[in-house]
């Protein structure tokens, strides 16, 4: 782990580099990327400039570049973006980053990551997400999907070129108290497992759009059916 401190109900476990908040840095390396830059393309103009806010590996980050669009990639883990390519990095904590003046079309929170689960980190983040966007500009965000903390344990197995494929299960959310669950997943390939444990606040849409609300922002439209992918535009 490079010395970093381990956050309080963050851990993880499985081959090579773990982040502070228990990711994988080689379980995002696999990960292929889904339909994620379809949204994203059909959500905002050609060749936008875009700020993604917890970029990882660059998972998304690539075929986003590979698009066409201008991409800055934050994220708080010098490990994962040692990996990015195409993109300017910058090394920051979401909920503190400070670029000046500068502003993007498109602002990017996926991951989950507005389900922060200290009030303050997410107000912090959506802070941010609202400081570099510009007027008229967009921002995008992943919440989770209605099922996520139901029926649990629950697993999914994805073939996507893994010979025998890979399986993802949520096995737990437990709370921990305030709205807290401790959520614990693992991802199995043929040849490897990890184990990541962290803490997520549930968020009905109301409160959702609420926190949003409070931080200048409005929901413009949601844009997939299961409401996960959101288009919000300064309020």
């Amino acid at each position: 782990m490079s010395g970093q401190l381990v956050r309080e109900g963050y851990s993880g476990t499985g081959p090579g580099a773990i982040t502070p908040d228990g990711c994988a840095v080689e379980l995002y390396r696999r990960l292929p990327v889904r339909d994620e830059p379809d949204v994203i393309a059909a959500a905002v103009p050609a060749g936008a400039s875009i700020l993604e806010l917890g970029c990882g590996v660059g998972r998304v980050t690539h075929p986003l570049v590979e698009r066409g669009f201008e991409v800055t990639a934050v994220d708080e883990s010098a490990r994962m973006l040692e990996h990015v390519r195409g993109a300017r990095t910058v090394r920051s904590p979401i909920e503190s980053l400070d670029l000046g003046e500068e502003r993007f079309d498109v602002v990017m929170l996926a991951s989950f990551l507005v389900h922060a689960s200290e009030d303050r980190v997410r107000d912090g983040l959506l802070r941010t997400c609202r400081k570099h966007v510009k007027d008229g500009g967009v921002v995008l965000f992943q919440r989770e999907g209605a099922d996520y903390r139901t029926n649990l344990p629950r697993e999914r197995t994805y073939p996507d070129g893994y010979p025998g494929g890979y399986t993802v299960r949520i096995v737990s959310a437990r709370p921990v108290g305030g709205g807290v669950d401790s959520v614990h997943a693992e991802y199995i390939f043929d040849d490897a497992r990890w184990t990541q444990t962290f803490r997520s606040r549930e968020l009905s849409k109301e409160q959702f759009e609420g926190h949003l609300a409070a931080a200048g922002l409005t929901v413009d439209r949601y844009l997939t059916d299961d409401g996960i992918w959101v288009r919000a535009v300064p309020a």
